[in-house]
């Protein structure tokens, strides 16, 4: 018996709306190739931008510190040892990121970007919202890493053909999250 709030379709009309398939999405293919686009642009972006950030703290690229300037802003922010820390959070920040930019692995990527900007607000706060002091940077990378992460990475990535759970769930994402903020809470917590 059919709700009497619905209203009846007939017979031969039913074969025009799109059938539901357990896991599948209902999304046109078009409207499926735009999302799956606009994920691997956000993942180039928070990727690129992430690992370009690690390789100034592993190898002084892009005018970056490399291992022994890092370790002494480390060492100014509180941290204990301060050279260990700049090589994790540089292996962090450019492993998650070219992660994130192939769709490898994609919710523990996310993650360890996410806690590694954790982190980084942590230092940063009270700086107030805009750059150069400010958080703004490091939120805006936060937030694209946490939407990749409860996202996942869409067709366009490495994590297809990977033998792994299928489709992306929403608490896959949310379990790499919450890993990824307690790390980034026991790594603060050792600051002095």
């Amino acid at each position: 018996m059919s709700s009497p709030h619905a209203p009846e379709t007939p017979d031969s009309a039913r074969h025009l709306q799109p059938s539901r398939v357990p896991g599948g999405s209902d999304a046109a293919p078009t409207e499926q190739s735009g999302h799956d686009a606009g994920l691997l642009v956000l993942r180039l972006a928070v990727g690129l931008t992430i690992a370009a950030h690690g390789s100034q703290k592993l190898f002084g690229w892009f005018s970056g510190g490399g291992i022994d300037g890092t370790a002494q802003f480390f060492e100014s922010s509180g941290y204990p040892s301060a050279k260990t820390m700049a090589v994790v959070a540089g292996l962090t920040e450019t492993l998650g990121g070219l992660g994130l930019v192939l769709g490898l692995l994609t919710p523990l990527a996310g993650a360890a970007v996410f806690g590694t900007m954790l982190n980084a607000l942590a230092v940063k706060w009270g700086g107030g919202f805009f750059a150069p002091q400010g958080v703004e940077y490091e939120l805006l990378l936060a937030a694209g890493a946490a939407a990749l992460t409860l996202t996942g990475p869409g067709r366009l990535a490495a994590d297809r053909v990977l033998p792994l759970p299928r489709p992306h769930r929403l608490t896959h994402g949310v379990g790499a999250l919450v890993l990824g903020a307690v790390l980034a809470g026991v790594v603060v917590l050792t600051r002095s």
